[in-house]
């Protein structure tokens, strides 16, 4: 094997790879990097069994092959080299780099020691921006709990419908419910769990590209393909698992009707949540009190050690008088996710979940559950 490209399309691509890559002392060959030629480019492939990310880039390729190496000294060694062309080239088990005033030498694994990444070739597909998916997920991604008695609740809800992308994600004390309007329907509808890490990881791919995705479907796993800007090949590839089961019916959590709703300036209550959280109990909790009657709600914190504060912001309301205990860490989550100036705060007595909507934005609510008086 032997190809030159530039110093700062290789640095992209491992930035892109590794960081799937964790420390696998049972099976080392994991935190290794696979590069491989393919036609006029280089590929460059990473996986922890349960996901996988692949990389190409344009290169002259004189020679071809593959080889593993060490992933962290190879991205620690190329992020030191000068903006310049490098000249790669394996020699047995070991990788010659050429950059400039750089000759070093790295040692490898055979690429057939690499356990390979699957590929969806087969079954459905569907096109769509990626700024969707992305927006969406960076909403919803933190929700999830790793449960080993409801594994489900452990990843993503993902169900795609013929005009629609629902991503829902909860921990059985909040939920967040996310729409996304599609232009190309399906031919059939799917849905699957996709686990927690795979988001974050997919949120990173994401995170610079706003351009086309491609999704493949099949039974148990899932692939999203970026391809490149000047033609139709695959830049970046990610890979995932699904975690298995049902997903709960998570449409009855949320409340079809409600007893009092107030209408609030949303970075005025974070600050005040913020305050009143200085103050919370144990259960990290604050009380709120609504009445029709007032043109304010009021949050009231109370900690015996410390003292207590209250503070009133100004909101319209209507329905019932309401005094309700939540989790201020739970509604921070909630508000920060929203992208409106105005929120809907949505009350539903002792034992009901609180809602929190965006005022002008249909397509995202945040559900959390009250703390119960004792």
């Amino acid at each position: 094997m032997k190809f030159t490209t530039l110093k700062e399309n290789l640095k992209e691509g491992i930035n892109y790879v590794e960081r799937v890559i964790g420390k696998n002392l049972t099976l080392p060959i994991l935190n290794n990097i696979l590069i491989e030629t393919e036609d006029n480019f280089i590929k460059l492939s990473a996986t922890d069994l349960e996901v996988g990310v692949v990389y190409w880039l344009l290169a002259k390729v004189e020679e071809g092959g593959g080889i593993a190496v060490p992933a962290k000294l190879l991205s620690s060694f190329v992020n030191s080299l000068p903006s310049e062309k490098i000249i790669i080239k394996k020699k047995d088990l070991s990788l010659d780099i050429d950059c400039k005033n750089y000759k070093t030498t790295l040692k490898g694994f055979s690429q057939e020691e690499f356990p390979i990444i699957p590929q969806i070739k087969e079954g459905d597909q569907i096109e769509i921006d990626s700024k969707g998916i992305y927006d969406g997920l960076s909403q919803i991604v933190s929700i999830p709990i790793v449960s080993q008695t409801r594994p489900e609740i452990s990843g993503i809800y993902m169900s795609f419908t013929k005009k629609e992308i629902k991503m829902v994600a909860t921990d059985s004390f909040r939920l967040a419910e996310k729409i996304i309007k599609i232009n190309s329907p399906l031919e059939r509808e799917y849905s699957f769990i996709l686990p927690q890490k795979a988001g974050y990881e997919l949120l990173q791919i994401l995170s610079d590209k706003n351009k086309k995705l491609k999704i493949y479907f099949s039974p148990d796993q899932i692939m999203f393909e970026i391809l490149m800007e000047d033609q139709k090949h695959p830049q970046v590839r990610f890979v995932s698992r699904l975690i298995e089961g049902e997903y709960p019916n998570y449409q009855e959590i949320i409340p079809q009707k409600t007893d009092t709703q107030v209408l609030l300036q949303k970075e005025e209550l974070l600050n005040q949540i913020k305050v009143a959280s200085l103050f919370s109990g144990k259960v990290n909790d604050i009380k709120i009190k609504a009445d029709p009657e007032e043109e304010e709600m009021e949050i009231f914190s109370q900690n015996p050690d410390i003292g207590e504060n209250k503070s009133s912001i100004a909101g319209k309301t209507k329905g019932e008088k309401q005094e309700i205990s939540f989790n201020y860490k739970y509604l921070l989550d909630g508000l920060v996710n929203i992208k409106s100036s105005e929120i809907v705060f949505e009350l539903n007595g002792e034992d009901g979940p609180g809602v929190l909507r965006p005022v002008g934005d249909s397509s995202y609510l945040y559900v959390v559950m009250p703390i119960k008086a004792n």
